[in-house]
């Protein structure tokens, strides 16, 4: 029951931000619930889980964020989790709708998407049909390359 509850808040409440983003589209209630019923069993855990919770928490009050605020980090996270808001413009949405500085938004978002997103990338890759990776990280990205000291290394010894 407390589940349903929740739902019906996040619906309302995306509803209402709906009018915001035109490129958002329009959920009855029913649709959203049924949306959450077709998810992977791994990120319906992930929609209501402690640790899910205890993450936003914690960045909520490492940034001090206020009750609203908090909320609001609290929805998107749900939204990207339940299919509705994709992954590729989460950032630029956070942004917005917390009233945040890019870089502030940059470390909290790569904090979200370590904690929250990555431990389910593998649904979450299959519902948006995309890899999981922070913004500004590409998975392929290379290590830079070791550079070799020059000269003889003085520290080795001969081999006899």
């Amino acid at each position: 029951m407390k589940l349903n509850k929740e739902l019906s808040q996040r619906y309302r409440r995306l509803h209402l931000r709906k009018q915001k983003f035109v490129n958002m589209p329009e959920y009855t209630k029913e649709q959203f619930l049924e949306l959450y019923r077709k998810l992977p069993e791994e990120l319906k855990e992930a929609f209501g889980a402690e640790e899910t919770m205890n993450t936003l928490e914690s960045i909520s009050d490492e940034y001090k964020f206020s009750d609203d605020q908090t909320s609001k980090m609290v929805e998107l996270v749900g939204e990207v989790l339940i299919g509705l808001l994709p992954l590729d413009e989460f950032q630029e949405i956070f942004e917005k709708e917390l009233r945040l500085k890019p870089e502030v938004t940059k470390k909290i978002v790569f904090k979200i998407y370590r904690f929250v997103f990555y431990p389910v990338r593998e649904s979450l890759s299959a519902l948006y049909q995309m890899e999981v990776t922070p913004p500004g990280i590409s998975e392929k990205q290379e290590a830079p390359e070791e550079e070799k000291p020059k000269g003889k290394d003085i520290y080795r010894e001969p081999i006899d």
